[in-house]
């Protein structure tokens, strides 16, 4: 049904405002991709060299729960193996067990990622100029409504319109140029 869902959306999206936002709808897209994959190789390959790990490696040794994550757009489904793949390489079942669920329920960075990105793309849109401040502003709001988004595959859309809400109520209707590509982008969330 999700498929259906994104292509009843997209078809929406683009009989509203024309095929011309496709490009920009790819372009939003490419650039959640490639600021989440920026976000990994360098903060959390920091966060990996202070602990003597290499990230690349970590990553290959957890891809077939990565590819399980993207496959389901959520990241519950991997929990079970990988706490078990951590517990094979040596990290203690008890730190397992307290962390990892701890990590999913509040470093939702990719969530994070998301609704700033989606907010300035919006606004963009409509021609509603943000200062400084209200970004920093957007930002602080995303990563406290980031945390309601633990564990619900698309629940970042609607914590989306919470951070709008609070921060520029007259952004909400441009949400709806984001419903086509919401499926794509929670894959990476």
């Amino acid at each position: 049904a999700a498929p259906i869902g994104a292509f009843g959306a997209m078809a929406f999206t683009v009989g509203r405002y024309g095929v011309g936002t496709l490009g920009n709808l790819i372009g939003l897209v490419a650039t959640f991709y490639l600021t989440a994959v920026a976000f990994v190789i360098l903060v959390l390959g920091a966060v990996a060299a202070i602990a003597r790990v290499n990230i690349f490696r970590f990553l290959y040794y957890i891809r077939g729960e990565l590819l399980l994550v993207v496959a389901t757009s959520s990241s519950e489904s991997a929990l079970p193996s990988l706490m078990t793949k951590l517990e094979q390489l040596g990290c203690a079942k008890a730190v397992v067990g307290l962390v990892v669920p701890l990590g999913y329920s509040f470093n939702l960075d990719g969530t994070n990622i998301y609704m700033t990105l989606a907010t300035l793309f919006v606004s963009q849109a409509m021609g509603v100029h943000l200062s400084f401040a209200e970004q920093m502003q957007v930002m602080a709001v995303a990563m406290l409504t980031s945390k309601g988004a633990t564990g619900v595959t698309g629940a970042g859309f609607i914590t989306l319109a919470a951070t709008l809400g609070s921060v520029r109520p007259e952004l909400l209707p441009g949400m709806a140029v984001l419903l086509g590509i919401d499926k794509f982008m929670s894959e990476c969330r």
